[in-house]
């Protein structure tokens, strides 16, 4: 297994698709305001999602200067897609929300981890 990924961009295209959820979950527009209320997380909380986002895009932009980094942070950026779509059925948050972020951002970043090992 790889410890950094070959082609490196599509790794590099995640890490910029998470750092522009973290700013936009700064404010967040309606779209993932009515996903985490949908899910019932508390709004408390908010800013802890916004943390994750940026700590995974800065773990995948390291995947050219430390080897290792980016593979250990996709595998965790799958995990935490493959928990908001765990929350998202037991809440029966199942709208378009559901399809299109949670399990949009899933396929993605499993197919980056994919990519990323197998290449």
């Amino acid at each position: 297994m790889p410890l950094t990924p070959d082609p490196w961009w599509p790794t590099g295209v995640l890490a910029l698709v998470l750092f522009a959820d973290g700013v936009m979950s700064i404010r967040p527009p309606r779209l993932i305001r009515d996903c985490l209320d949908g899910v019932g997380f508390p709004r408390d909380w908010w800013w802890v999602l916004i943390v994750v986002k940026f700590a995974a895009a800065a773990g995948l932009a390291t995947c050219i200067v430390v080897p290792g980094v980016a593979l250990a942070a996709n595998v965790g950026v799958v995990a935490y897609f493959v928990v908001a779509a765990v929350a998202h059925i037991k809440a029966r948050f199942l709208r378009h929300e559901f399809w299109l972020n949670c399990l949009g951002m899933l396929a993605i970043s499993l197919a980056v981890l994919i990519a990323g090992v197998v290449a």
